[in-house]
C-alpha cells in the first residue's frame, strides 16, 4: 500500500508543474502582435503632422469664412466650408512638401537659414499651386508666385526672430529704448554712483562744519563784554 501512494504523489507535481508551464505560456501567446500601419513609418512622419496642421488651418478658416460671409451678406455656411477647405489644403501642402524637402536636402537640424528659406519657398510654391487647382486653373501661376513670396518671406523673418541674438542686436541698435549693460558696465556705473554720494556727503560734511563754526563765532562774540 505504502508503494501505491508514490506515483500519485508524482503524478500531481507533474501536473502542477505542467500547469505552471501553462500558466507561463499564456501570457507570451496572449501578448498582442504590433499594429502595422498602411503607410511606412517615414511616409507617416510626415502625414500625420501634416494632417494635423490642415486642420488647424481648417479650424481659423472655418471662423474666417463664416465672418466673411456675414460681412458680404452672403450664404455664411458654403463661405466657411470653401475657406475651410482651402486653408486646409494650403496648411496640409504646404507642410508636408516642406518636410519632404528637409528630407531629402538631410535633415532641418543640418540645414542652414538660407536652405530653409528655399525649402519654404518650394513649399509655398507648391501650397499655392494646390491652392489655385481650387479656384481654377488660371489661379496655378499667381499662386505658385505669391506662396512662394509668402513662405520665403515668412521662413526669412520667422528665422531672424528664432535667433538667440536677435534681442541682443535689437538692443544694441539705435532704435532701442534702452541699453544692454554687461557685469562690468554695471559695476562701473555702481561705483561712479558711490563716488558721486561719497562726494555729495563730503559737501553736506564742510556745510554742517561752517554752520557749526558760524554758531561758535557768534557765541563768542555775544560773550565778549
Amino acid at each position: 500500500m505504502p508503494s501505491s501512494d508514490k506515483p500519485s504523489v508524482l503524478g500531481n507535481q507533474g501536473q502542477q508543474q505542467g500547469l505552471e508551464a501553462v500558466s507561463q505560456d499564456v501570457p507570451i501567446r496572449s501578448q498582442k502582435r504590433p499594429q502595422r500601419s498602411f503607410l511606412p513609418p517615414e511616409l507617416m512622419e510626415i502625414v500625420a503632422p501634416s494632417l494635423k496642421v490642415g486642420a488647424g488651418a481648417a479650424a481659423g478658416g472655418l471662423f474666417i469664412g463664416y465672418a466673411g460671409g456675414i460681412v458680404a451678406g452672403q450664404p455664411a455656411g458654403l463661405f466657411a466650408l470653401a475657406s475651410s477647405l482651402q486653408c486646409f489644403t494650403l496648411g496640409t501642402s504646404f507642410y508636408a512638401s516642406r518636410q519632404v524637402v528637409y528630407q531629402t536636402w538631410g535633415g532641418q537640424e543640418h540645414l542652414s537659414s538660407l536652405d530653409k528659406v528655399k525649402a519654404s519657398s518650394i513649399a509655398g510654391g507648391f501650397s499655392g499651386m494646390m491652392g489655385g487647382l481650387l479656384r481654377g486653373p488660371r489661379n496655378i501661376l499667381p499662386g505658385i508666385i505669391v506662396g512662394s513670396i509668402v513662405g520665403a518671406g515668412g521662413q526669412a523673418i520667422g528665422g531672424s526672430f528664432s535667433n538667440p541674438h536677435w534681442g541682443d542686436k535689437f538692443l544694441a541698435s539705435k532704435y532701442s529704448p534702452v541699453t544692454p549693460l554687461t557685469d562690468r558696465d554695471y559695476e562701473k556705473m555702481l561705483e561712479d554712483k558711490l563716488l558721486k554720494i561719497d562726494a555729495e556727503i563730503a559737501i553736506i560734511d564742510d556745510n554742517i562744519k561752517a554752520v557749526r563754526e558760524g554758531a561758535a563765532g557768534r557765541k563768542n562774540d555775544g560773550a565778549k563784554p
